[in-house]
């Protein structure tokens, strides 16, 4: 098997549940083809976590188990890693033997730091954070991983013995919510990482991003407090402060009976959310974080990652392609021109570059507008008739990675407007933008609309694009290496003009650079 086309099963043995993600991996990133979770609770029980119980090492062995079967019946590699639970209990090494025999998986059981690690190398698959100082809280269920980090460059890394099973059995034992236990929990966390405090205070952070599978509820049920149903995709969904509080409080004040009917939590968390909530809102306060982003991608998708670069240490490094290869991965499926679409890709960033020169574009939404070019034509693969609204859908509806849901819509709207009408208040997803969203599908869009038409000839000879400015008159010059005669594309171009010359309210010509 080439490494193109390998696949790796990683899976994360956690003290609340075991996690397993199978991806086929290349050398540009990957692409996941199934997951699977089992609630094993590993780490539940008495003694703060010195044990792992016979049946939880039966439930661990059977989850896995069925785990290898899944990893098999794909044909992937396995490599599974053991947290909080397994690298405390004595008897371990019970459990790891059990598992390499009656699971068939080896299982690598890791630090807190190198638990940290790979969490930092997942999230950076899901979110773009290259150019932020970024503070990242992981909670588990036996402990809480925090990562201060500028991009690759990890500037701070502890692990803490914080989790919400844990401090479930800590505090609230049986379900148990007295007043008292959740001022003293609250002190605990607080106590735990007081002597790291102004440490990370002093390094700061411009965004702080919380994962798991606690980070996630807690953010859902944030984001109930204002909207009628979750989000499509909880990626990148963003919540206060405040709004934490005030879900923690929610929590605090119910019984764990009325805990299981509140909007965003699953009943099977309610019994461990209370300390969940309790360690992020304390954290919150210790390192005066006024709002978190949610990230879909944590341990798994590091382990991934890193199993990957195992294999093939020549894989590529540089995490800022993962956004682009994910939306040519979805091309490469629904489009039956592929190559005209990486065409119109980049002619649509030459168009943004040079249009930079003269006006104050947001260099971030260069991403969306290579991305959108590279998926405007997929719902060709439903049909060829309005294929610009099938677009719209499978954009909307696939799993991107590395884009937050609003990141996901504004690329789906513009790749939807690279043709036909343009865009309406009166549609209504458009509608239900924002005035400075709609600026932006509107602007990018009619980029998109030009590099459509520089490549009319669907064969890439329009080689390079050069714009001039005279006072409300815009000139763009294109050329070819080739030669080649480029006059189908100069008429298919100034066609295709006018939503730009709308948008910045000048005339546009096109011509033949001399």
């Amino acid at each position: 098997m080439n490494f193109s086309s390998r696949i790796i099963a990683a899976i994360d043995i956690g003290t609340n549940s075991i996690h397993m993600v199978i991806a086929k991996v290349g050398e540009s990133g990957f692409e996941v083809i199934t997951r699977e979770k089992d609630t094993t609770r590993l780490g539940e029980g008495g003694g703060d976590m010195k044990l792992l119980s016979p049946e939880a090492m039966d439930r661990g062995v059977e989850a896995l188990s069925h785990m290898r079967r899944v990893a098999d019946a794909h044909r992937a590699s396995v490599f599974a890693v053991a947290t909080s639970a397994v690298r405390e209990a004595k008897n371990s090494s019970e459990f790891v033997d059990r598992v390499s025999v009656e699971a068939g998986i080896d299982i690598e059981v890791i630090s807190g730091v190198e638990e940290a690690r790979l969490i930092h190398l997942g999230v950076l698959q899901a979110l773009p954070l290259s150019d932020k100082r970024s503070m990242l809280i992981d909670i588990g269920g036996g402990s809480t991983e925090v990562v201060i980090f500028d991009h690759l460059e990890e500037l701070f890394v502890r692990s803490f013995k914080l989790g919400a099973v844990r401090l479930s059995n800590r505090f609230f034992p049986h379900g148990s919510t007295h007043p008292a236990s959740v001022s003293s929990c609250t002190k605990f966390v607080l106590s735990t990482v007081e002597p790291v405090r102004r440490e990370v205070l002093k390094l700061g952070h411009q965004v702080a991003v919380v994962s798991s599978g606690t980070g996630e509820t807690l953010a859902r049920m944030c984001w109930m407090l204002t909207h009628d149903e979750s989000p499509r995709s909880m990626n990148g969904i963003t919540f206060t402060s405040k709004e934490l509080h005030q879900v923690t409080a929610m929590i605090a004040n119910s019984s764990i009976e009325e805990r299981a009917k509140l909007d965003g939590l699953d009943a099977d968390r309610a019994d461990i959310i209370l300390a969940g909530a309790l360690i992020l809102n304390s954290l919150s306060e210790a390192f005066s974080v006024t709002a978190f982003v949610y990230c879909d991608y944590a341990l798994r998708e590091g382990v991934l990652l890193d199993a990957a670069r195992r294999l093939n240490p020549d894989i590529d490094k540089d995490l800022h392609n993962v956004a682009i290869n994910s939306a040519r991965k979805l091309a490469e499926r629904c489009d039956d021109d592929p190559s005209h679409s990486l065409n119109v890709s980049r002619l649509s960033c030459m168009l943004f570059d040079e249009l930079s020169n003269f006006y104050e574009l947001d260099i971030h939404h260069r991403l969306y507008l290579e991305a959108a070019a590279v998926l405007a034509n997929v719902g060709l693969v439903v049909s060829h008739a309005k294929h610009h609204l099938h677009t719209y859908y499978i954009v909307r509806n696939a799993e991107l990675v590395g884009f937050t849901d609003h990141e996901i819509e504004l690329i789906a709207q513009i790749a939807r407007y690279h043709r036909k009408s343009e865009p309406k208040t009166q549609h209504a997803a458009f509608g239900e933008l924002s005035e400075t969203d709609q600026n932006t599908v509107r602007t990018l869009s009619a980029i998109l609309r030009i590099a459509i038409g520089l490549d009319r000839t669907h064969d890439g000879r329009t080689s390079s694009v050069s714009l001039s400015q005279t006072n409300k008159s815009l000139e763009i010059a294109i050329s070819s290496d080739s030669q080649e005669d480029l006059d189908l594309n100069l008429y298919a171009t100034q066609q295709r003009t006018s939503l730009l010359a709308d948008v910045l309210q000048c005339a546009i010509t096109v011509t033949t650079a001399s």
